[in-house]
């Protein structure tokens, strides 16, 4: 049996959800996520936790997969996912144009505009360089983010581009290095 789909899922106050169909709908403070549930999985309220239990072991693939999408969506509606990205370069900058786009300076003949997806949101630091991608949906917010970290992702020979706030690059050396 999954371990992960064994887990319940904590349920807050102020927390709803409903199964309509294929569908999950999470009701919270901070709005409402959406997510697919597959066919052979049902969710059950027992003592303030939600627990996913599937009807037979041909749903064991998707257990643990429902009970995260749950997980993640509850998580969201109540306090939200956050996503930092960091510009590092020589006149690498963002800035906010209006509510819902971000232009990015990355160095190319021209600049970048990069709309954003609804539900989610960026702030930009004073310095702009460094972004911080909110929203209450996991998968809207990582993939806003690493769509904005391929439009010039970081360079292995001088580590220039758009990074994740903590990530590790390995330096390559150059060609006067190696010998």
């Amino acid at each position: 049996m999954s371990r992960i789909g064994r887990k319940p899922i904590p349920l807050p106050t102020g927390v709803k959800y409903e199964v309509k169909g294929n569908n999950v709908v999470v009701q919270g403070p901070k709005g409402t996520v959406e997510t697919h549930m597959p066919a052979g999985v049902k969710l059950e309220t027992k003592d303030g936790f939600i627990n996913v239990i599937r009807e037979n072991d041909d749903r064991a693939a998707v257990h643990g997969l429902v009970r995260a999408l749950v997980s993640n969506a509850v998580e969201g509606v109540t306090k939200g996912w956050t996503r930092e990205l960091e510009i590092v370069g020589i006149g690498y900058r963002a800035e906010l144009k209006g509510k819902n786009t971000v232009v990015f300076t990355l160095g190319y003949s021209h600049p970048i505009e990069f709309p954003l997806p609804t539900g989610v949101t960026v702030a930009i630091d004073a310095k702009q360089t460094k972004l911080s991608v909110t929203g209450i949906d996991r998968q809207k917010v990582g993939q806003a983010s690493a769509d904005m970290r391929s439009l010039r992702p970081p360079d292995p020979y001088k580590q220039k581009g758009i990074r994740y706030a903590g990530e590790k690059l390995k330096k390559k050396v150059g060609k006067t290095g190696a010998k």
